[in-house]
């Protein structure tokens, strides 16, 4: 029996479909494959990167840089007919966590080289799967940004931590509420400050600093961010170089923990030394970390 050339279009539509569908599928693999490729050269290259060490180790970073395909030879002619400085004589900051120091590199000179504190290591927990390990990153960062004069603004963690130091219950203040104290008192957020709110409608304003927190009855209070009671001041020292994700290299209060390992993560320096850097040390600047 003879097929009508309608009968013969619809035979040759599902086909079109599933060779479309066939088609998608085989594309979707390829992307997929793609990425898997990109995010293991990813951890190839951040797993490398901990090798380098406080010698001059650039050229190193730049074979592994080619390895996974980081740079090209159109990216190579490109440096190389730049009228810039060539790689190896771009300053970079090496901190080795294990030796707590810190050297300024510009090629195989160091510009200048003290000791620092790093991550202490500690594990902080808190009910509801909150948890904080106190290490140094390792790896290669940048600085992203420099501050004189930095204030602190301390995470929750510090708070977590200080009441469990103190053997209080922490207690968060949020904006809007009252917390009650004695003889009437109310603790509440006005405008950007903590206070002390009296019967009589008089507000006090907190005074706090890192050990200093508010402290109401057993309860240690947890201001909201952007009150001036969620900022340190001096605690960082005098200058900051910003790493990123909360990092830093800074100065400290406390130059008697430099050559330990009792931070937070943070990079800590004696005000002095910190002051040197910064006036060395520009946004951009590499910092190996290992």
């Amino acid at each position: 029996m003879l097929r009508s050339p309608d009968d013969l279009a619809e035979g040759v539509r599902p086909d079109r479909r599933r060779a479309m569908l066939l088609t998608i599928g085989v594309v979707a693999l390829a992307l997929a494959s793609v990425a898997l490729v990109a995010n293991t050269a990813k951890v190839r290259y951040e797993r490398d990167i901990a090798r380098i060490v406080f010698n001059d180790n650039l050229q190193l970073l730049e074979q592994v840089r080619l390895s996974v395909g980081a740079t090209s030879d159109t990216l190579a002619r490109r440096l190389a007919s730049s009228p810039a400085a060539p790689l190896h004589d771009t300053p970079y900051l090496v901190v080795s966590i294990e030796d707590h120091r810190v050297w300024l590199k510009q090629g195989d000179r160091v510009v200048y080289s003290t000791r620092v504190a790093t991550g202490s290591g500690k594990v902080l927990a808190r009910g509801g799967g909150n948890r904080w390990k106190f290490e140094t990153p390792r790896g290669r960062l940048l600085v992203q940004k420099r501050e004189a004069d930095p204030v602190w603004v301390p995470p929750d963690w510090h708070y977590v931590e200080a009441a469990k130091k103190r053997g209080l219950t922490l207690t968060r203040l949020n904006r809007g509420e009252t917390i009650p104290d004695s003889g009437g008192v109310m603790v509440t957020v006005s405008g950007s400050d903590v206070v002390r709110r009296f019967p009589d409608g008089r507000e006090q304003p907190y005074e706090v600093s890192d050990g200093r927190e508010i402290v109401v009855g057993g309860q240690l209070i947890m201001p909201p961010f952007g009150t001036n009671q969620r900022k340190y001041a001096g605690v960082l020292g005098t200058h900051r170089l910003n790493l990123g994700d909360g990092y830093a290299l800074h100065g400290t209060d406390q130059p008697w923990t430099i050559g330990h390992s009792v931070s937070h993560g943070c990079i800590r320096l004696r005000n002095e030394d910190i002051e040197t850097l910064y006036e060395l040390v520009t946004v951009g600047t590499p910092v190996f970390i290992y």
